[in-house]
């Protein structure tokens, strides 16, 4: 019988947990290619709102572009560092960030508001960002064919988890472990 889940993503992961590499690693690579991409972008001296179309590692930028990458690189240090739930929260809720920047940008697109001066490329790196931080942030999370000794599978069935747990401690006792 189908029972709704009342868990929050947050939640039931320990601190030293293998999933917590995946989470630092996906936070630590997107947020150095931003940040490089904010350095190299400041390095041009572009204007701070110029849409003149400069362009760094094929993508158009401008000085506010390159700051906002560099801020959110940081960010996305700091979830490296911390790791764990913070690591894999940050990602997800910034891969949702990245996809809506792309389809507001892609509204923007040839008009007078396009202050960040992207063009079709920088939707579709946004695109492209957003869905590799959300897969990160969601690995081992979210799926319906989790492992039952993964703690967001344990924490959504407690009963079965109790029940796998009782039956391995009987039979550790049964071998005489």
């Amino acid at each position: 019988m189908a029972r709704p889940v009342n868990t929050r993503l947050d939640e039931h992961l320990p601190t030293d947990h293998k999933l917590s590499q995946v989470y630092r690693v996906g936070a630590g690579l997107m947020g150095l290619l931003l940040v490089a991409f904010g350095i190299l972008g400041l390095i041009d001296q572009i204007g701070f709102f110029d849409t003149g179309g400069a362009t760094v590692l094929a993508l158009n930028t401008n000085g506010a572009l390159s700051v906002l990458s560099i801020c959110i690189g940081l960010l996305l240090f700091v979830g490296m560092v911390i790791g764990g739930n913070f690591a894999s929260t940050l990602n997800i809720v910034l891969g949702l960030a990245f996809i809506a920047s792309g389809f507001v940008n892609l509204a923007l697109l040839d008009t007078g508001m396009n202050f960040l001066a992207f063009k079709i490329q920088n939707v579709l790196f946004s695109f492209v960002v957003g869905v590799m931080l959300m897969w990160f942030g969601m690995y081992g999370r979210v799926g319906s064919a989790l492992p039952h000794d993964n703690p967001y599978w344990r924490a959504r069935n407690p009963e079965q988890a109790a029940r796998e747990d009782r039956a391995a401690a009987a039979a550790r006792l049964s071998h005489g472990f």
